[in-house]
């Protein structure tokens, strides 16, 4: 925060003698060329198409088959919206009665765009294996940004950078596409509001905040639009920018999350209605799904995995963005009513069948378990850790410390003593090394129950569903792909409904 204070008091040196250059990218003659799009699991037979437009589209459509050259279905609706400063609209299409488990290509409907394709969800139940990515903390590349020439620690100097053409994390993504079937993301996406970072954007930061956003977006599009991209909240989607004395100062459009509802709010799921046989189970999911506020907080079921996705920024006591926070926004409001996040996360736990999915994951930006070169969120942890440890959660995954971590599975700071053998506390990791701006942060000194941390290089953690009783964590360096630190955690899950 001393940086960025130091910063903002060099404005107007600055001022003086640096252009205002927004590095926004062109145009297309054709402004219905699709960009940043975006895939959702929407539902157990559904995925949304989310992608944005440079015109406002009256009908947003899109084609799909299981053949390339035979896009048989077409699927449309009306949403198509934008907010103040923004240069695109947000578009969003979801296709329904999918076969499970199966390939479909897909041709967003415009007179300059090209047939990409995805793998279907699998049905809850399924319990074939496959793998996920936790991408957390990853901003744009480039001018505005970050590359991986150097020192990670540094910000670049590179003016343009190709992300096809480095060994980032969006290349390792691409570079393994096949290996995995979607990424959760909570929180922290393109670093629009460090726009003052770069001198060069000194005189414009609306235009600057708007630029890295559709850069970062176009970046991640080769991605997100074959894999299933889950995102929730982190504090850098808040407003314009990082220091929050000054965000009152924010344009129309750039305040309370604005670009993450309109870019996220139509393709995220609320959560899925109940397939167990069970009349407790089914209740339950029908509240969840009344209580969900996606994109804040929402959950999805996949082959043997629940997940379930929590905004740490808002919506409970003491949470750290909204108004009198540690954060110091002042217009970052609640989404929900009183309460309404947490009764909506124990409805959704209480509803797990594990005799459908086994697994429960809960993903969140702040961690509360963090070696000591960062401090936890103490709140986070009053609010939901009760909730995760009742509930029986398998494991925690969280961001916000720009580096990897592995700990114990741990309640109350105390660490289960089964450690990774049927353990009954969840366990925790950090996966915020993705790479951004801002650099990696310092490991610091070691926590008790910390059993791996690295900061040397930009990293993340993939997650595989082995069995209903097996899950893999690695994590990978960016870079080469070498695995970090890998572990096997154990479940039994011999009960159908776990309260602890």
């Amino acid at each position: 925060m001393v940086d960025i204070l130091a910063s903002m008091k060099a404005l107007p040196l600055f001022a003086a003698c640096v252009l205002a250059a927004a590095s926004y990218p062109p145009i297309p003659s054709d402004k219905t060329t699709p960009v940043q799009q975006r895939l959702a699991v929407k539902g157990p037979n559904a995925v949304s198409v989310g992608w944005n437009t440079y015109q406002k589209l009256a009908q947003p459509c899109v084609q799909y088959g299981t053949s390339k050259t035979s896009l048989t279905s077409m699927q449309c609706s009306t949403s198509s919206i934008t907010y103040p400063t923004s240069r695109t609209y947000s578009n969003a299409v979801t296709l329904t009665g999918l076969t499970p488990a199966t390939t479909y290509y897909y041709k967003i409907v415009s007179t300059n765009s090209s047939v990409e394709h995805f793998l279907s969800p699998r049905v809850p139940g399924d319990k074939t294996p496959f793998s996920i990515n936790a991408i957390i903390d990853l901003g744009v590349y480039g001018a505005d940004g970050f590359t991986i020439q150097g020192d990670q620690t540094k910000r670049d100097i590179i003016p343009t950078i190709d992300p096809s053409l480095n060994h980032t994390t969006i290349d390792r993504l691409a570079r393994t596409v096949d290996d995995y079937e979607f990424i959760i993301h909570p929180g922290d996406l393109a670093y629009a509001d460090d726009w003052f970072e770069k001198p060069k954007n000194l005189l414009d930061g609306k235009n600057a905040y708007e630029a890295i956003l559709e850069q970062f977006y176009t970046q991640l599009a080769p991605i997100a639009g074959r894999k299933p991209y889950m995102a929730s909240p982190g504090n850098h989607e808040v407003a314009c920018q990082e220091v929050p004395v000054l965000t009152l100062a924010c344009p129309e459009g750039q305040k309370n999350f604005t670009d993450f509802m309109n870019r996220f709010g139509q393709t995220m799921p609320s959560s899925f209605a109940s397939t167990s046989a069970n009349q407790a189970a089914k209740v339950n999911a029908n509240k969840a799904a009344a209580l969900a506020k996606p994109p804040f907080w929402f959950s999805f079921e996949y082959g043997m995995v629940h997940v379930a996705m929590i905004d740490t920024e808002t919506d409970f006591a003491n949470a750290p963005d909204q108004p009198g926070g540690s954060s110091g926004y002042l217009n970052a409001s609640p989404f929900g009513t009183a309460n309404q996040q947490l009764d909506w996360l124990a409805a959704d736990l209480a509803s797990v069948d594990r005799t459908i999915t086994p697994w429960v994951i809960v993903g969140g930006h702040r961690p509360w378990y963090t070696t000591k070169g960062s401090s936890p969120c103490d709140s986070c942890q009053k609010a939901f850790e009760p909730l995760l440890y009742k509930y029986g959660v398998d494991l925690a995954i969280f961001g916000h410390v720009h580096n990897s971590q592995r700990f114990l599975p741990v309640n109350n700071s105390v660490a289960d003593p089964a450690k990774l053998n049927n353990p009954k506390a969840p366990m925790y990791i950090v996966a915020g090394g993705a790479g951004n701006i801002e650099g990696l942060s310092s490991v610091g000194g070691n926590y008790s129950t910390n059993v791996f941390a690295y900061a040397d290089d930009f990293s993340y953690a993939s997650v595989s569903f082995q069995s209903a009783n097996n899950l893999k964590v690695d994590f990978i360096r960016s870079s080469t792909g070498d695995v970090l630190d890998s572990s096997v955690l154990y479940k039994k899950h011999d009960q159908q409904f776990v309260v602890q």
